[in-house]
């Protein structure tokens, strides 16, 4: 009962601070009014303590006692105005998130910058229950975080809230606000389906695509080596030799070609189908074949490499909803 009134309550008190703030643009810089504090449980417990001592020194008459009390609670007041300030007048230049499949944990990537000639520590973004990610800034320095995000189901997702905080100086407060930005991140399908890949394009139609695709047969020539790429077709024998990491290109095969459509799934349901074809492109990464995707209003011709592979599972995750 009370963590479903707890839920309730937290619920609307992030509804007003969004109808408060509105929606944010980059670049930001917090100002003092969207900044909220609040002691922590070390805060709360030092504040009893000094009650006790408060008490105790106003009961014997001991002004040894009152004197150490007045003075660490200015200190405690100080760390409160230090805590604050630790996120007034950060400001955020950059944010955008990474491409990840439904049901995984994504990132999206923010760049701070702090103008000021003090440092700001215990700084912490984080999205949602999540675990957030702890960092610092510098005087006149700048950090790019990575924060973690839960891919909830395939499409374009909008990050709706990123929570930004620290407990600086001395842990005892918790200043925290909420950033709104316009950060979008593309989730593919799930890596789902145990069927096994469709026979390759083969005869007439495979060689008509070694035009479009890289084969298996002749070797064309080295290329630096992108996310992705097969482990087999790196060249490790000039990578041994102190050269970068170089991947094999080959040309004129069409052998391990393929082309796939919905041809085969109609038992599946569109999420069941998209996922499938999802886990088809992911074994041709693998396998450093070539692929290609035919569907109604989403066509990709046959290629190979991360670039590749990318667009495909950008046009398997907006399937349905229009042009990326």
């Amino acid at each position: 009962m009370f963590a479903s009134l707890r839920r309730r309550l937290s619920g609307r008190i992030e509804r007003w601070a969004r109808k408060r703030q509105g929606d944010d643009t980059l670049p930001l810089r917090l100002q003092g009014r969207r900044l909220y504090i609040l002691p922590t449980r070390a805060g709360i417990a030092f504040a009893l303590l000094l009650f006790v001592m408060l008490l105790a020194g106003l009961n014997y008459s001991n002004s040894l006692a009152l004197f150490l009390c007045f003075t660490l609670a200015g200190f405690m007041l100080i760390g409160m105005h230090e805590c604050q300030r630790t996120l007034q007048g950060l400001e955020l230049a950059q944010a955008q998130a990474a491409d990840c499949h439904a049901g995984d944990d994504g990132l999206v990537e923010l760049r701070f910058v702090n103008p000021a000639r003090l440092p700001r520590r215990a700084l912490a973004a984080r999205t949602g229950s999540l675990a957030g990610t702890g960092f610092e800034l510098q005087r006149h320095g700048s950090a790019t975080v990575q924060v973690a995000f839960h891919a909830a189901r395939r499409g374009r997702q909008r990050l709706e809230r990123i929570e930004l905080s620290t407990t600086a100086p001395f842990g005892l407060f918790r200043s925290w606000t909420w950033l709104y930005l316009p950060v979008d991140a593309v989730i593919y399908p799930r890596l789902a389906g145990t069927r096994a890949l469709p026979a390759p394009l083969a005869g007439r139609l495979a060689q008509q695509s070694a035009a479009t695709a890289a084969g298996d047969d002749e070797w064309a020539g080295l290329r630096a080596y992108q996310s992705g790429d097969s482990p087999r077709s790196i060249a490790w024998k000039s990578w041994a030799r102190g050269a970068p990491l170089l991947v094999a290109q080959y040309a004129g095969s069409g052998g391990s070609d393929y082309l796939f459509s919905f041809a085969g799934l109609d038992s599946l349901d569109l999420e069941s189908r998209l996922s499938q074809l999802a886990s088809w492109i992911s074994e041709c990464a693998r396998l450093d074949a070539a692929c290609g995707l035919h569907l109604p209003g989403a066509e990709a011709p046959l290629g190979r490499g991360a670039a590749h592979r990318t667009a495909l599972l950008r046009q398997l995750a907006l399937y349905g909803e229009g042009t990326p």
